[in-house]
């Protein structure tokens, strides 16, 4: 299958919580159709039947995977259909935009990143927030040295529900802020610690800490919890010349940056050092709002008709699911420090 020339003809698998808004995005742009849906579920199907006119709608995923009039596969399902869906849509030549996280393990992450790469497909997945504005702002400002030197991030998503039943908190919340940090930070974390607490459900986490080691000795820490009662989405970052917080939550003044530190001093007499607080000025940066989905959407055409690889394409999908899953294996090892593989 060759580059669509003119109309990039998509195809949705997947019309439950998050499908119905790629298919809005995905119409509304130029050069772009959306063709068929796929889900499950009949009420589902129905739906997707009664508001999307001209569409094909099908249960059978194959139907679009392997449509000839189908180019792009977008993958809008539980994490543990991800791998045999994406991989049935690369082996068919489409491009594939997939759901975060990529897959459950890292092997099955690695395979489709190789399959994408020997087809010269895009793979492109969706974290979400790498298309932020806010989360782009402090990258820029980062690269620039705006903070100065970092010496860590902290993290809060935290909310009642929604309770997810394919995956626990750390896949389903904590992947945000992992590929979070490794977006402003450009690397992966050299070892990480969780732990966790089953409450609803044995074995699925619905509370998480992540405590990760960060080239530089830059320590990144994340609590992620959908049993919580107030909804929280705030990163704060550390560095030796300013202070950032960013509130995903408020949409007039998402980030603000704190002109606070620490400086050493002396004492007259002695000459012993001390520390020093030093308190300045509060900046409210302008931030250029945006619906991160639809500038996600728009970026996957673009690379589509470009035929180049995304910011969240198949290998910084790849790192995210190294991440998580030595997160996993510390958690289940009481809190244990694991190795990420580079």
């Amino acid at each position: 299958m060759g580059v669509p020339s003119s109309t990039v003809r998509v195809g949705v698998i997947g019309f439950g919580q998050w499908g119905p808004n790629h298919v809005r995005n995905f119409s509304l742009l130029d050069g772009c159709e959306v063709v068929r849906v796929c889900d499950a579920a009949p009420a589902r199907r129905a739906a997707a039947q009664k508001f999307l006119r001209g569409v094909a709608v099908t249960a059978d995923p194959a139907d679009i995977t392997g449509a000839a009039d189908v180019d792009a596969v977008v993958i809008a399902t539980p994490t543990d259909t991800h791998h045999a869906l994406a991989k049935a849509a690369l082996l068919a030549g489409k491009d594939v935009l997939c759901e975060k996280p990529l897959a459950r393990t890292a092997a099955e992450a690695r395979e489709l990143a190789d399959l994408a790469a020997a087809k010269g497909r895009i793979l492109m997945v969706g974290h979400v927030f790498l298309y932020n504005p806010g989360v782009r702002h402090l990258k820029t400002d980062l690269d620039r040295g705006e903070l100065g030197r970092v010496f860590y991030m902290d993290a809060v998503r935290t909310n009642l529900g929604p309770v997810r039943q394919d995956v626990g908190a750390l896949h389903d919340l904590a992947s945000h802020d992992i590929s979070i940090f490794n977006f402003l930070l450009g690397a992966l974390p050299a070892e990480v610690s969780a732990t966790g607490s089953c409450v609803l459900r044995a074995g699925v986490e619905d509370v998480g800490f992540l405590t990760l080691h960060y080239p530089g000795n830059i320590v990144c820490h994340a609590h992620a919890s959908w049993l919580n009662p107030r909804k929280v989405r705030q990163l704060t970052i550390v560095g030796d010349h300013k202070m950032a917080v960013w509130d995903d939550m408020n949409n007039l003044e998402p980030i603000r940056y704190y002109d606070k530190g620490v400086a050493v001093d002396h004492y007259s007499s002695f000459g012993e050092f001390q520390l020093v607080l030093r308190d300045g000025q509060i900046v409210i940066p302008k931030v250029k709002l945006a619906e991160p989905l639809q500038a996600q959407d728009a970026e996957f055409i673009a690379c589509v008709r470009a035929r180049r690889e995304p910011a969240a394409g198949a290998v910084f999908a790849l790192g995210v699911v190294r991440v998580l899953e030595a997160a996993m294996e510390s958690l289940r090892a009481g809190g244990r420090a694991v190795p990420v593989p580079a």
